[in-house]
């Protein structure tokens, strides 16, 4: 076997441990969440391109929650 055979054996067995499912399961609760809110406030306040950029960008919450606290709030008419 190659240095590099045996180092993709070793990350697979990443994939067998049992604490790699649970953090898997707790960040998919995480983005969810976050992507849910995000989406739901760009909605209500008619923000056509962050709802299309949240609903298509993958940052693991992390614009999702720029985007809840600094530009979702609404506009003082």
């Amino acid at each position: 076997m190659t240095q590099k055979e045996i180092e993709l054996v070793q990350f697979a067995h990443l994939f067998n441990n049992p604490w790699f499912a649970v953090l898997f399961a707790v960040l998919a609760v995480w983005v969810l969440v976050w992507k849910g809110i995000a989406l739901w406030k760009a909605a209500r306040n008619n923000h056509t391109a962050w709802f299309v950029i949240l609903l298509i960008a993958n940052t693991f919450g992390i614009l999702e929650i720029v985007y809840i606290f600094f530009f979702s709030k609404k506009e003082k008419k």
